[in-house]
């Protein structure tokens, strides 16, 4: 359906999003699930980095091992929800560089709203991946995509956990490009712009605000 979406159908991914989607998840396990869920996600969305060998010596003997290649990663989280996704990511990639940038969906119109934005100066020379539990209508996600274009990065992906078919239909238009990794894609939106089932809002679980 969507050329660009990738579904994480791991056991232990669709295991822990089972528990993630559970009302009665305390905010310490949603949290622990979400960083969870991420490291796994993470495995994937970075299978494709490019390498380059390494002369290494071991106990025994030297040899030409690989390493990656090229400048470190940015990892891009949309407040505030992104950072939970964020913490589990930097677990298995601890010298990757942040950036965050702040968004927020107008209740009335689902339009995004930028109150934020703090990335890397050399943005444009590294990968990016940008982060959001949630891919609902696909306007925020694709505005944080098309500021990291408009400063010149061209190797971008998405993580998300649950994706609705409305919001990955408005960002594969917009950008066909950029791959999505995701957990699940869910059935469709409410009249509110959540995620039907999903898993609630993802920033009021994880932070315990709601």
């Amino acid at each position: 359906m969507f050329p660009n979406l990738r579904i994480v159908d791991h056991p232990l991914v669709q295991h822990k999003l089972t528990l993630l989607r559970r009302k009665e998840e305390s905010t310490g396990s949603f949290r622990q699930l979400l960083r969870e869920i991420s490291i796994l996600l993470a495995y994937e969305a970075t299978r494709d980095l490019p390498l380059t060998l390494q002369e290494t010596e071991t106990p025994l003997a030297r040899m030409s091992s690989p390493v990656l290649a090229g400048k470190k990663l940015c990892l891009v989280s949309i407040l505030r929800g992104g950072n939970g996704i964020l913490d589990g990511m930097l677990e298995i990639l601890p010298s990757a560089r942040v950036g965050h940038i702040g968004l927020y969906r107008d209740p009335g119109t689902f339009v995004p709203v930028e109150y934020y934005s703090k990335l890397p100066e050399d943005i444009a020379e590294r990968r990016a991946i940008v982060l959001n539990p949630l891919l609902a209508t696909g306007q925020t996600a694709s505005a944080a995509v098309q500021k990291l274009k408009d400063h010149g990065v061209a190797g971008i992906s998405f993580i998300c956990i649950v994706a609705a078919p409305e919001g990955m239909q408005t960002f594969s238009e917009a950008h066909p490009d950029v791959p999505v990794f995701a957990a699940a894609l869910d059935q469709r939106l409410d009249a509110q712009g959540f995620i039907v089932p999903g898993l609630g809002d993802a920033g009021d679980r994880l932070y315990g605000t709601k």
